[in-house]
């Protein structure tokens, strides 16, 4: 294996790591969203604190059921 095979290999190791971080990230935000949801916070407000848009918040959590 030469240098730029290593640097290839390398490479993907730290994207294969990175798209682990971004998806446990993204599970985390998600179980907030559904946490401020509940708590009564509205999409719009979450969205701004997020920046996501309002609408993406509002599918990502629903307004919980009564």
């Amino acid at each position: 294996m030469d240098d730029l095979d290593t640097r290839i290999q390398a490479a993907a190791k730290k994207r294969t790591r990175a798209e682990e971080a971004l998806k446990r990230a993204d599970d985390e935000l998600r179980e907030l969203l559904v946490e401020g949801r509940a708590a009564g916070k509205g999409p719009s407000h979450m969205a701004k604190l997020t920046g996501f848009t309002r609408e993406w918040v509002a599918r990502i959590a629903p307004a919980p059921k009564s």
